[in-house]
């Protein structure tokens, strides 16, 4: 009987503790570890997956040989600055993310926010003090550290907005169209072609939320623009020598 219980017991041990690596797994795919001047490091984006254009966190963990936690950091000890594609970010310090005493937050963990605008890989280059000790710790995204940031397209649904990238394209459309239009007089068709411009720039600011009301500014710019060239094609007189 004592048998029979003592081998339940350690199936249901095993059992848990499959249970538990399959669960802390994708945590541990999403941060990437390492070492320095006697300290752990844990290293990672505090949101995932690190999505374009959306605020986010450079998170870093730092724990003792012990693995216990770095409760003692002050903001500003600790700054990061994130590259990819060769541009660096301006130097991003890092703050407590906890609270002990309220019991907010997980101990040992700093972040500083970003949003990141373009995807791809990133790396993340940590310099400061931590009790005294200069660190100097530098990590790249990749399959055995943290995620790199990807466009939100994929994940989007019903409707897919257009990316940063996209927004920009269109806006520099539209200075262009606004710099003919102000140069020379109507052609024909031309109001035509900045009615059609004015409703496109004004769907896309519809289903762009975030961007929308930059476009819409655009949008409402270029209509103004676009009256008052109809008013001046219909003054008597317009266009005559």
């Amino acid at each position: 009987m004592n048998v029979r219980l003592r081998s339940a017991q350690l199936a249901g041990i095993a059992a848990a503790s499959v249970l538990l690596s399959v669960l802390s797994a994708p945590v541990a795919a999403a941060h990437g570890h390492t070492a320095a001047g006697g300290f752990n490091f844990v290293i990672g984006w505090a949101g995932e997956p690190a999505l374009v254009g959306q605020p986010n966190a450079v998170q870093l963990f730092v724990y003792d040989q012990d693995e216990k936690p770095i409760t003692d950091i002050p903001a500003d000890a600790i700054s990061v600055v994130a590259s990819t594609a060769g541009q660096d970010s301006s130097s991003l310090s890092l703050a407590p993310a906890f609270d002990v005493a309220e019991g907010v937050g997980t101990p040992g963990a700093y972040s500083a926010d970003i949003i990141p605008t373009a995807p791809g890989d990133y790396t993340f280059h940590f310099t400061g003090t931590i009790q005294g000790k200069a660190i100097d710790v530098s990590m790249a995204s990749g399959a055995e550290t943290f995620n790199g940031v990807v466009a939100p397209a994929d994940l989007e649904f019903p409707v897919k907005q257009p990316t940063l990238t996209e927004v920009g394209t269109r806006l520099d459309r539209i200075d262009g169209r606004i710099e003919a239009l102000q140069s020379s007089a109507p052609a024909p068709g031309a109001v035509s072609d900045a009615q059609v411009a004015a409703a496109a720039v004004s769907a896309a600011a519809d289903r762009a939320f975030l961007t929308g009301a930059v476009l819409g500014g655009a949008g409402l710019v270029l209509a103004v623009i676009t009256l008052a060239l109809v008013l001046r094609a219909r003054r008597p007189g317009a266009g005559s020598a």
